[in-house]
């Protein structure tokens, strides 16, 4: 988990954001990184129990929703 992660806060826009606020925040760079195992988990956990892919949020990739 902890090397999954790792390579989530480089890569996962969504955990790399999570990541980089907490450490702006003054948070432990380790205690950072455990806060995002956990969100990882829950995020695999929803997507175990929903039988979905996951697809980031628009506002990770830096892009507006799509048009209504």
């Amino acid at each position: 988990m902890y090397r999954g992660t790792l390579v989530a806060t480089r890569f996962n826009p969504v955990i790399r954001a999570f990541y980089q606020r907490l450490c702006s925040a003054g948070k432990a760079k380790k205690l950072a990184l455990t806060a995002c195992m956990r969100k990882l988990l829950t995020i695999l956990n929803a997507i175990a129990c929903h039988k979905t892919s996951w697809q980031p949020p628009c506002e990770a990739l830096g892009t507006a929703p799509p048009p209504a």
